[in-house]
């Protein structure tokens, strides 16, 4: 038997004014995102913005169903539609933020398992990490590449 240990390298910022102009712009827009968002069940809106290799950026916010699970996360509706509008650029970076009536939450949102997936499967396609922005009212964390927040994707098919 081996035991093995995961390492995972992040930046952490205290505030988003912290951040490099660009990434703040990008959590910004996924704040604004999230607005679009139609949480009637769960109350619960997230927001993100993808910004694509030629600069684009694009927003999605999650949209509910009561045919559940037939809803939609944020990060996969922007990147979805980042694909479908942009289909020859790669995705450079996401930002996702979740919001209630009071804005911002305080605990960070990351994306679920299958919005990594998702991610996973862009990085794979462009050949290369793109930067995952998680914010919230205060902490900010910026990862590079998915397999940061998700170690072992599901890439035997690739």
């Amino acid at each position: 038997m081996t035991e093995r240990q995961l390492q995972i390298k992040y930046l952490e910022y205290s505030s988003a004014s912290e951040m490099p102009s660009s990434d703040r712009v990008l959590l910004e827009r996924a704040v604004s995102a999230a607005d679009g968002a139609y949480a009637k069940y769960s109350s619960f809106r997230v927001g993100a913005a993808v910004r694509m290799s030629n600069g684009e950026v694009v927003i999605g916010s999650n949209q509910e169903n009561a045919a559940y699970p037939s809803g939609l996360c944020a990060e996969r509706t922007a990147m979805f539609y980042a694909s479908a509008r942009y289909p020859s650029e790669s995705v450079e970076a996401i930002a996702v933020v979740a919001v209630d009536d009071n804005g911002v939450l305080s605990a960070l949102t990351y994306p679920c398992g299958a919005c990594r997936q998702v991610m996973a499967e862009y990085e794979m396609r462009a050949g290369h990490d793109m930067r995952i922005i998680v914010g919230s009212a205060g902490t900010v964390q910026v990862f590079t590449g998915v397999k940061s927040i998700m170690p072992f994707i599901f890439d035997n098919l690739a």
